[in-house]
């Protein structure tokens, strides 16, 4: 059967419908999380974590985030949570990378990052940094779980910066 007129219909359907799980977005990608392209106009910064199961800014939650080339790829990333405009929620990509080491690369391409320690958000316990030149529109629905809540200093630490950063 291994060289069927069937077998090779069968192995181009196949080809043409199926797709490794790497390629394909996940299910949340299409409505979900989106870069928010004009700053912070509009955008309530606040710190108002409540222990309701839904998310709150001042929490860091996990989410399907597009990769910065917008091809369809990303990845389930934690999101510090520092906003709402709407109905939506205003978000920070983490990173337990250290881009202290990169930091000339970073800035080069214009990537701003700020330590914000350790928390419950990364389960081997590792520092993290929030991303501050990346602001990111979540939808509610677009939240995975919640991971825990940032402290207010560091919060307002970050929000300070992200002003500044954003003249907003």
């Amino acid at each position: 059967m291994a060289g069927s007129p069937l077998s090779r219909v069968l192995g181009r359907l196949l080809r043409t419908v199926w797709r490794p799980p790497a390629d394909r977005p996940a299910a949340t990608a299409p409505g979900g999380v989106q870069d928010l392209p004009h700053g912070l106009a509009g955008v309530e910064l606040v710190h108002r974590p409540e222990d309701d199961g839904e998310p709150d800014p001042g929490e860091v939650v996990w989410a399907w985030v597009p990769y910065d080339e917008g091809d369809g790829r990303g990845k389930d990333r934690p999101v510090l949570v520092v906003g709402r405009r709407g109905t939506d929620l205003v978000g920070l990509l983490l990173s337990s990378r250290d881009h202290d080491r990169d930091a000339d690369d970073e800035a080069r391409y214009g990537r701003r990052w700020m330590d914000v320690g350790r928390g419950g958000w990364d389960p081997r316990g590792r520092p993290s940094e929030v991303r501050l030149d990346r602001l990111l529109l979540v939808p509610p629905g677009a939240v995975r779980r919640e991971g825990a809540v940032l402290g207010r200093a560091v919060f307002d630490d970050v929000v300070a910066a992200l002003r500044t950063l954003h003249r907003g």
